[in-house]
């Protein structure tokens, strides 16, 4: 929703089989190397030498970094044009192709469907395929997602915020470790892996970056829409999460160091299912585990893929966050 800027595209300008393209982002190794340390500090992301040893083969941003940089370009190219009331999350989302320093992204956008709301008659529901390109026309990332798009006339209906329910009491466990091999993946197993702030001052900052809509840069851009007040991006969500991912295989790492058996795992074909059942609100405190899924071996020697469910709650133990995602994992030996 834009704060500030005419809004020209509502739910009745958007028709099934429209395609638009729009942007032009530079990614630079500086900002490569920036984005892993907050969200993905995993070798090859960080280390030019490493990542040529990985499967990647070379220096790479983060996939949460492309899908930020895809959500940067819709901002700019339509969203804040629009009477967009967020999207409550993503069906799939697949990373391609690496995205390399000096690579030129532009974003292309393809309406695929859509339905009025039943119980929100100002707005509707626009299913839409999305893909991220590099300069040699190469898709890096696609996803497929439904966004809620404010209808012509209506405003936005005043949110009715609820008392807050009683604080869950805090996860009494240390964050865990995630599993480094194959061989100890074990489906069913549940870990908590860790938990996050989001402060008003992280929330602007991601939001400043890759989601720059008005209810991600202040509070009270964030009171006039229909979430009453300041919300985190949903891809901040997604990236913190990856960071507790890695800090959590950092520490099984550390762990196998002293053993002298060290193992880097791979990178992610995507992930599915990706929600946000309720807004994060500047204060809160999210706790995410990671359960185990499903593991089967790959054609690549040496490597497996598994498939885990991610889960974040907030302080009173309201889910916040959940996706079902899918690593590259070695093999012993």
């Amino acid at each position: 929703m834009s704060d500030g800027a005419a809004i020209d595209i509502y739910f009745e300008d958007l028709t099934p089989g429209d395609a638009a393209e729009f942007g032009s982002y530079l990614v630079t190794k500086d900002a490569i190397l920036a984005f892993a340390r907050d969200y993905d500090p995993q070798s090859f992301h960080l280390d030019e030498e490493a990542a040529k040893a990985s499967l990647l083969g070379g220096l790479s941003a983060s996939g949460w970094h492309s899908a930020g940089i895809l959500m940067r370009l819709s901002c700019d190219g339509w969203v804040n044009r629009s009477a967009s009331w967020g999207g409550p999350g993503v069906d799939h989302l697949r990373w391609l192709k690496p995205v390399r320093p000096g690579d030129v992204l532009r974003a292309r956008r393809v309406i695929i469907s859509k339905r009025e709301s039943k119980s929100r008659p100002a707005m509707g529901l626009v299913a839409m395929h999305s893909e991220l390109l590099n300069q040699h026309n190469d898709v890096v990332l696609t996803q497929d997602m439904t966004v809620m798009v404010g209808k012509r006339g209506f405003a936005p209906p005043k949110p009715v915020l609820p008392p807050a329910p009683p604080l869950a009491p805090e996860p009494q466990e240390p964050p865990g470790l995630v599993p480094l091999f194959y061989e100890d993946f074990e489906p069913g197993e549940r870990i908590f892996i860790g938990s996050y702030q989001f402060t008003a001052a992280r929330i602007i900052a991601f939001a400043c970056q890759f989601d720059p809509q008005p209810f991600h840069l202040s509070e009270e851009a964030g009171r006039n829409s229909h979430f009453g007040g300041l919300v985190a991006s949903g891809w901040q969500s997604a990236a913190v999460q990856m960071r507790m991912v890695v800090d959590a295989r950092h520490r099984g790492q550390e762990a196998a160091a002293r053993s002298g058996f060290v193992a880097m795992t791979g990178p992610s074909p995507g992930v599915r299912d990706l929600s946000w059942p309720r807004p994060i609100r500047a204060g809160d405190t999210v706790h995410f585990c990671v359960e185990g899924l499903s593991k089967r071996l790959t054609s690549r020697v040496g490597w497996g893929l598994a498939e885990s469910r991610s889960q974040g709650f907030n302080q009173y133990g309201e889910p916040a966050f959940g996706m079902v995602g899918a690593v590259f994992l070695p093999t012993r030996g």
